[in-house]
């Protein structure tokens, strides 16, 4: 309420509503708000985003294992269908004392506890360093084993590309090849997720007679005239460093550095 002073007028308050101190409270109590509000919905929110990161990760592994149907439960064929293992990378044994569900390679790679700086000679998918871990995806039927889901990641031109290559049970037979997360230019090195390329892969072998991964991209189109056109794929018009990088991150990973050691004995295992 207003005071009058002894010449009977209204006093001027102190605490104008046009004063600059007034709009700077109420600005910073508004700034506050809100930030109180973003942070509690983010807080809310985080086990919700990280379902869906789950379920997206789990989609991509039964696309690419050719499982994946929209009208059904991704949760159910996934737990139905898939059986998810943790490796050690350097001999390919599993590790039992951990849960290979809730180990996350990106994460993993970034902690010196978990990882390994790569030599440069040897890091051809110019990642720097890697998890000493990784899962395995296996697919079985009447404990059969059919396919091998392997994660794979290196650098294309823009970004790391992010990927799983699925493999017959031989551990040699490319089953087909998913990239999930790059960021490559469209049209051009992002058609790595184009259907018609990745279709190119069925059927194509990793490994060379005498053992050593081969498979990779050539500079255009492979035709029964190309020699040793059973591990070839066609290029990707217009993007020879995202190829090349396919070609990098496949050769890596299904290399001696990456998963050869645990395909080897798989392979002992099945003779």
């Amino acid at each position: 309420m207003s005071e009058v002073n002894e010449n009977g007028q209204e006093a001027k308050s102190g605490w104008s509503n046009d004063s600059f101190s007034k709009t700077i409270v109420v600005a910073a109590s508004l700034c506050l708000f809100c930030s109180i509000l973003v942070s509690a919905a983010a807080v809310g929110l985080r086990p919700l985003q990280l379902k869906n990161k789950e379920l997206d990760m789990k989609k991509n592994i039964l696309q690419v294992a050719e499982l994946y149907d929209e009208g059904t439960s991704i949760e159910v064929v996934f737990g139905s269908k898939i059986e998810t293992k943790l490796i050690e990378l350097e001999s390919g044994e599993y590790v039992d004392t951990e849960n290979p569900e809730s180990f996350d390679q990106r994460k993993a790679s970034k902690d010196p506890a978990e990882s390994v700086v790569i030599p440069a000679e040897l890091d051809t998918a110019g990642i720097r360093r890697k998890a000493t871990k990784a899962p395995v995806y296996l697919v079985k039927e009447n404990d059969e084993l059919k396919l091998i889901i392997l994660p794979v990641h290196g650098y294309g031109l823009w970004s790391t590309m992010y990927g799983f290559l699925a493999l017959e049970s031989d551990g040699t037979t490319v089953a087909g090849i998913n990239f999930y997360d790059q960021g490559e230019t469209p049209g051009l090195g992002g058609e790595v997720v184009n259907p018609k390329w990745r279709n190119l892969w069925k059927g194509k072998k990793v490994y060379s007679t005498e053992g050593e991964a081969v498979l990779g991209l050539i500079k255009g189109s492979v035709t029964e005239a190309t020699p040793n056109a059973e591990y070839k794929v066609d290029g990707l018009a217009g993007a020879t460093l995202t190829s090349v990088g396919v070609t990098n991150l496949i050769q890596y990973w299904l290399g001696k550095e990456g998963f050869a050691p645990y395909l080897e004995k798989i392979k002992k295992d099945r003779s």
